[in-house]
């Protein structure tokens, strides 16, 4: 694949406004806390049905309300011009263009709430299409450009038990009514208590007016799409009685929408998601996969008849999990998005059982602004042409062009401000495990003016998940730690994501298990090139990088501090607390604590407290539903307990997402970079 820089008016523009600026604010210095808050990336590439235009939406930092902001953008692919269409702190989101690309869809927060706009794009008139009680999802066109579709949450009945109480006399001051909980999963992480009801699917007219619910039930309803004669809807949904306990058992179902009648044409026992009906409507693409209740199973692709029979699995020996699968214009092959070695890239193939992917693009990402988490959007026109999120290890995400396979980026989104920052330089390694001599991989941070002659403070820093993966990308908190000083090393051991489903499982009922090895032959093969300090080792990591925090300081004192951020200390009280309890208990154990009380207590970083002896801080949001709060508080006692250094740093009303707004990024890298700061390590001192 060629890459090309941008069209040479846009070129032109670039370099305008480098003239233009004094040569004094040409120079560099390193990237600080407060730039967090001038960084900008895109999200929601769109490129328009013909190819010639990419709408995105540009996300911004507001430094007065402390939130993440967006904006839609329009850009001209010939010309490289690009121009707001929307302005101002509420937010625009989740464009999508009409199947003749001569309107535009989005969901906006304009005067509260969030509702469905839409724009005539050959005058640019706008109008509100929604007047709803709550956000609309999953927003998607009928092909014949009448109906819009949408995901809608829809109250249902209180739960209780059917208690009578007096009411209070007019006036009284009586205590707040008592809150009745009868369901499996209760609370949400960044929702709190879950309100009574569920996501349904509606239609609305393109011109306006009241929304019609197409489903109905007990049920949350997913992705969906229409057919092309615009007269049905296929979807995916868990309408098993008993999907709260089996809650990845979903199936497809085609509800026609003149009669309201539906019917599943899935039945498999595992997931059958994201269905989407071919051009002329006689075959079901799908993702999905057999359940085997592994911590790791990659999501496939399928091919079925209308009616749900000849379904075919694609690419059987495709390693690697799939998604954003959608159809070719011509119906003969599909495009989907796989992580790869912590890289997302786009790939073709034909609709065929034998045939193989060929990849289109690449170095997708650059989404994640805290960690360098691998990410990824794509959309592609009639005639092929990809739009997609680029990945830099020096810049969030921008918007490119894969055309006739050559690449063009649309955006330079921070070069107002990066182009004047040091930053730190990212370097791929790979290390053999001492465990079992796997390979894996990491990547290298040095600090800005970095010398190989002199020697350095090393952070590790470990991703969550644990299935996931990091990779070669941006990362606001991975500079911040290379701007003061340390040489950083981030790593995907055993259990990442996108090195295949053997190694995914690897921790299978074993997790942090060997994944302490592998970290700690990254760092040694770090530290033998000789420019790290021994004496100066610090670890830090959030969720399971929190996890396996607690844990490598209970099997090793080499650290000269740690910092485990929102960890689970006792899987115990973890499974039995989290907001996912169905999930956890079945995936990444062998059974219900109390029937493995061995497996839950030798696997809990507390069950190892006592040897521990590392400076360590803990650091978790007080709203945080997924690793609750009192799983650092056991963690903290113990440690006091003890008399080992350590201190709670609580982030007040932050969920698991502790980094969805921008201060408490700054907060949680300022704190951590204290932490270390007050153990500098025998060779400081």
């Amino acid at each position: 694949m060629r890459k090309s820089a941008l069209p040479l008016a846009a070129i032109a523009l670039a370099l305008t406004f480098l003239v233009a600026i004094p040569a004094s604010a040409q120079d560099s210095h390193p990237f600080e806390l407060m730039d967090v808050f001038d960084l900008e990336w895109a999200t929601s590439p769109q490129i328009s049905p013909d190819g010639s235009q990419v709408v995105y939406v540009r996300n911004f930092y507001d430094v007065m309300t402390d939130r993440p902001r967006s904006n839609l953008w329009l850009i001209d692919i010939a010309s490289g011009e690009q121009r707001p269409l929307t302005s101002g702190t509420d937010n625009h989101r989740a464009p999508v263009w009409s199947p003749t690309g001569d309107r535009l869809i989005w969901v906006s927060s304009v005067d509260g709430g969030s509702q469905i706009w839409m724009r005539w794009m050959d005058t640019g008139q706008t109008a509100r299409v929604t007047h709803l009680v709550s956000g609309p999802g999953a927003v998607s066109w009928s092909p014949d450009g009448q109906w819009i579709s949408f995901s809608m949450f829809v109250p249902g009945s209180p739960q209780g038990i059917g208690t009578k109480v007096p009411s209070p006399p007019t006036g009284a001051n009586w205590a707040p009514s008592p809150r009745t909980i009868t369901r499996l999963q209760f609370r949400g992480d960044g929702a709190g208590f879950l309100p009574d009801g569920f996501r349904h699917l509606f239609v609305v007219p393109a011109e306006g007016g009241a929304p019609r619910q197409l489903t109905d039930g007990d049920f949350n309803h997913g992705g969906h799409s229409w057919s092309a004669d615009s007269q049905s809807i296929v979807f995916s949904a868990n309408r098993h009685e008993e999907w709260e306990y089996d809650p990845a058992d979903s199936e497809v179902f085609e509800l026609q929408l003149a009669t309201g009648s539906l019917s599943q044409l899935t039945s498999r026992h595992g997931p059958d998601n994201s269905p989407q009906l071919s051009p002329d409507g006689s075959r079901i693409l799908y993702t999905g996969n057999d359940e085997h209740y592994m911590g790791y199973d990659a999501s496939e692709l399928y091919v079925m008849d209308r009616d749900g029979g000849n379904s075919e699995r694609l690419m059987p020996g495709f390693d690697r999990s799939v998604g954003a699968a959608r159809w070719s214009a011509d119906g003969e092959g599909i495009w989907f998005q796989y992580t790869d070695h912590g890289v997302t890239k786009v790939a073709y193939v034909p609709a065929r059982s034998d045939a193989e992917a060929e990849i289109r693009a690449d170095n997708l990402g650059g989404q994640s602004l805290g960690r360098p988490y691998s990410s990824g959007q794509f959309t592609v026109a009639d005639n092929g042409s990809i739009a997609f999120t680029a990945s830099r290890t020096n810049r969030p995400a921008d918007v490119a062009v894969m055309i006739d396979g050559e690449e063009s980026q649309l955006t330079w989104l921070n070069e107002d401000l990066l182009a004047y920052r040091d930053l730190g330089s990212v370097e791929e390694m790979w290390w053999e495990s001492s465990f079992d001599g796997r390979r894996v991989q990491g990547w290298l941070v040095t600090p800005p003016g970095f010398d190989p002659n002199q020697t350095y403070p090393l952070v590790l820093e470990i991703h969550g998940g644990p299935f996931a993966s990091y990779g070669p990308h941006f990362a606001a908190e991975i500079q911040l730690y290379a701007a003061a000083g340390n040489v950083v090393l981030y790593t995907n051991p055993r259990g990442s994501t996108s090195y295949g489903e053997e190694f995914g499982n690897l921790i299978h009922h074993n997790y942090p298990g060997q994944d302490f090895d592998d970290l700690m032959s990254g760092v040694d093969a770090v530290v033998e090139r000789g420019f790290i300090d021994e004496d100066r080792l610090y670890v830090t990591g959030g969720s399971g990088g929190g996890v396996l925090t607690a844990w490598i300081v209970g099997h090793t004192d080499r650290f000269a501090a740690a910092v485990s951020q929102k960890p689970v200390i006792n899987w115990y009280s973890f499974v039995l607390s989290s907001d996912a309890t169905a999930t956890f208990y079945k995936y990444w154990f062998p059974g219900l604590p109390w029937d493995h009380l061995d497996n839950y207590m030798e696997r809990s970083p507390l069950h190892h407290a006592g040897n521990v002896t590392t400076p360590t801080m803990l650091l978790t949001g007080e709203a945080d539903w997924r690793t609750p709060m009192w799983e650092t508080e056991q963690f903290y006692t113990a440690l006091k307990l003890q008399k080992v250094d350590t201190a709670i740093v609580r982030i007040p009303e932050a969920s698991h997402s502790i980094t969805s707004r921008p201060s408490n990024l700054i907060r949680k890298v300022a704190n951590i970079l204290t932490w270390f700061g007050k153990y500098p390590g025998e060779s400081s001192e």
